[in-house]
């Protein structure tokens, strides 16, 4: 899915929840497991060899389920699709099985790489912005969502925007 720049006016109100007051968005989606096809075969295969030796170690039809549901539970990101939803209030990421919604006040630094960019609680690097931070995945857009986080980031909420957790 390519990304989607929008701008949204008094009409744009949605049942998502998501307001007309959030200016421009910007939404894509990100699947790993489509973007590289022979590392998906070859973790897919790695799984399924698992998944066998677990069944002949141990000879459970339960222990052999717990580990296709752990092993699909820690790959959930490579193989399901996360979306992302960025506006002028807020970001929204949404995976399988959760949707995360945080304020644009929160995060005072980006930190971009080839595959992503780190938005960071702290001014500057810190090992804690790993466990701390959000990082939001490329889908060959990083040329929208680089100037688009940066715009953003350490930008004061307006009137009525909530600023929880932010100290400026």
């Amino acid at each position: 899915m390519l990304p989607a720049v929008t701008p949204n006016g008094p009409e744009a109100g949605k049942p998502d929840g998501s307001s007309a007051d959030e200016g421009l968005v910007l939404e894509w989606a990100c699947h790993p497991v489509k973007r590289r096809p022979l590392v998906s075969v070859g973790v897919s295969l790695f799984i399924v060899v698992v998944v066998v030796l677990v069944f002949f170690a141990t000879g459970s039809g339960w222990f052999t389920l717990l580990a296709i549901l752990i092993l699909l539970g820690s790959l959930a990101k490579f193989y399901f699709p996360t979306r992302y939803r960025l506006s002028d209030r807020r970001i929204t990421v949404r995976t399988t099985t959760q949707t995360l919604h945080k304020d644009w006040s929160l995060y005072r630094s980006c930190w971009p790489d080839k595959n992503g960019v780190l938005l960071s609680p702290f001014e500057g690097q810190s090992r804690l912005e790993n466990f701390r931070g959000l990082y939001l995945m490329f889908e060959g857009n990083a040329d929208q969502v680089i100037p688009f986080v940066k715009e953003r980031i350490g930008r004061t909420p307006a009137a009525g925007q909530s600023a929880e957790g932010a100290t400026l």
